[in-house]
């Protein structure tokens, strides 16, 4: 069964999009021919219990896991045919971190800019600037191993700018963050938006996702079964707060 279209985008609109995606593993149905669309310059949350097939979709989305059947564009490029051409203009935050714990934050940054043929000034102009905004300035010849969780998630999240992308997908950026540490790592992704990018977040965290995003798809069993922004979704379930609305329609909390 195709879940209904999430949105009235058109397509030329669409900086990711996705139609009847379906994906299964072993004969079990894990992404239900979902339909998405997120548009340029949008902060777009996928929420789901675990098992919902978040975490597939977004490795659909970056051409790692090819789909079964149905269409996928990103930044333009059909994925995965072209899935290495999208990615030259993404940037990923994991959920784990996959630091280079042997370097330094400096040379985590200054090693990674080689995957995408910056040299020169400009590659030592890029990771300055990046330091600067993930306030890593003065750590930048610590070790990983020096860092708090806090500092780690804000190094990551500047190592996936290193190629000025479009689009960034964050697979829950805060995990394992303390509360002041999480309000700083929101602020610097507003700030992503507002210079223009684009960002996708997945997360467990409830007030993350209403604080931080302009639309969020709710995912139950592979399928989209609610697409809005935060208050919109509130108001249509006649919900106290998007907790509730996320209960409601998945019979669980977002951290079970």
């Amino acid at each position: 069964m195709t879940s209904a279209a999430v949105t009235s985008s058109p397509p030329e609109a669409a900086i990711a999009e996705a139609r009847g995606l379906l994906k299964t593993y072993d004969g079990r149905i894990v992404v239900d021919h979902i339909d998405l669309a997120v548009r340029p310059g949008e902060f777009f949350g996928l929420l789901g219990p675990n098992g919902a097939g978040k975490t597939t979709t977004l490795r659909m989305l970056l051409g790692h896991t090819p789909p079964d059947a149905g269409e996928l564009t990103v930044l333009g490029y059909p994925v995965p045919a072209m899935a290495r051409e999208a990615r030259q203009n993404l940037g990923v935050v994991p959920q784990f971190d996959n630091l280079d714990p042997d370097f330094t934050v400096w040379e985590n940054l200054y090693t990674y800019a080689e995957y995408f043929g910056l040299g020169g000034a400009e590659r030592l102009r890029r990771v300055d600037e990046l330091l600067i905004f993930a306030n890593l300035k003065e750590r930048q010849t610590a070790r990983i191993s020096q860092l708090s969780g806090g500092m780690r998630r804000r190094l990551m999240l500047a190592r996936a700018l290193i190629n000025n992308p479009e689009l960034v997908i964050l697979d829950e950026p805060s995990t394992g963050m303390d509360p002041q540490a999480r309000h700083h790592i929101w602020q610097r992704l507003k700030e992503l938006q507002k210079r223009g990018t684009t960002l996708i977040l997945t997360t467990h965290y409830m007030e993350e996702a209403e604080r931080l995003c302009d639309r969020l798809a709710i995912i139950d069993q592979g399928r989209v079964v609610a697409c809005g922004s935060p208050q919109a979704l509130i108001q249509e379930h006649k919900a106290k707060d998007l907790e509730t609305v996320f209960i409601k329609l998945t019979g669980h909390e977002l951290r079970d």
